[in-house]
């Protein structure tokens, strides 16, 4: 069997890859510093390295102990760590970097590969670990891969949107599944048309693997759900697979600020972007990629009823005051 060597592989996209990996006949190993509990413990096809993947000599061990075919890089968040694997790993079959809608500069309906710009990144950025500049790290990524790539690597990136699914330590989907389990009524902002491109885990799964397997060296493939949900959208299909009649009550941003006494805006509400966010998914689709439905996705997501690591959204008692204002 083929074998692949998954960076992360124990808490979301990872998590569901390596299942998507083992169900299509690959061997696995998972280079991780086992601080997460590894969920594939015990599976006669999934070993794991430990180490910390900012280590040179820890990826140029993995790459002689491992030797794998494929390598899945799900935990680069800094340049500086692609080009140190693509270093490591430059013989491989294929090593595939998780990269970001988040990548993209200007706001193109619909983003598309090779065309839209990506985030220009200065040094400084390439460093820095806040939030404001993880677009502009995502993007100098997307160019260690190209530069993989011109100089013989056989190597290529994955840029998701948001994903959702089980096992989401964000929290940012299941917010909107526990308004809609817990509420007869959930407050939307604006409009409920706002749009930003999802993706379940199961897509981007399958289209990384796919990547790995058919995709061109020093190419980017944008993942999203086939079907683009505006936020409205998002939640009617929560309530659906829930079996729920929901109530969508949305507001506006004045009227959220007015009705909540300045306390709320359309920006804290997960899921939500004043301007559409849409990836084209022309470019996977050719390969033969065949995403879940958004309906199927999202069935499988509300299975999940752990807890998330973080708690997005608005304040509780804020958005209480604005449907009881509404009401």
């Amino acid at each position: 069997m083929t074998r692949a060597l998954v960076i992360g592989g124990t808490r979301f996209i990872g998590r569901h890859l390596v299942t998507e990996l083992l169900n299509s006949g690959y061997e696995v190993t998972l280079l991780n510093r086992g601080t997460h509990e590894n969920p594939f413990a015990g599976h006669p096809d999934v070993e794991q390295f430990q180490g910390d993947r900012t280590s040179g000599a820890t990826l140029d061990q993995a790459a002689e102990t491992v030797d794998p075919s494929v390598v899945v890089d799900c935990v680069a968040y800094y340049p500086g760590e692609v080009r140190m694997a693509t270093r490591a790993f430059s013989d491989v079959d294929a090593y595939v970097y998780i990269s970001s809608g988040s990548a993209y500069g200007p706001d193109h309906i619909p983003k598309r590969e090779g065309e839209t710009p990506l985030e220009p990144c200065t040094d400084e950025q390439a460093v820095d670990d806040s939030h404001a500049t993880y677009g502009a790290r995502k993007a100098e990524g997307d160019r260690a891969v190209f530069e993989a790539a011109e100089a013989g690597v056989r190597a290529m990136s994955v840029r998701p949107t948001i994903v959702y699914g089980q096992y989401d330590y964000t929290g940012r989907f299941n917010y909107w599944v526990n308004r809609v389990r817990e509420r007869d009524r959930v407050l939307v902002p604006g409009d409920g048309t706002n749009i930003h491109h999802i993706v379940a885990v199961e897509n981007v799964a399958r289209a990384i693997r796919l990547v790995a397997e058919q995709g061109v060296a020093g190419e980017a493939y944008n993942v999203g759900d086939h079907e683009v949900l505006t936020l409205g959208g998002v939640v009617e299909t929560v309530a659906d697979a829930l079996d729920r009649d929901t109530e969508l009550v949305t507001a506006g941003g004045r009227e959220l600020r007015r009705l909540s006494d300045g306390a709320l805006s359309p920006t804290a509400f997960p899921l939500y972007n004043p301007t559409p966010h849409i990836l084209s998914t022309e470019k996977l689709a050719a390969l033969g990629w065949e995403p879940l439905s958004p309906a199927a996705a999202v069935e499988r997501a509300v299975e999940w009823t752990g807890d998330p690591e973080r708690d997005p959204g608005p304040d509780p008692a804020a958005t209480r005051q604005v449907l009881d204002r509404l009401d």
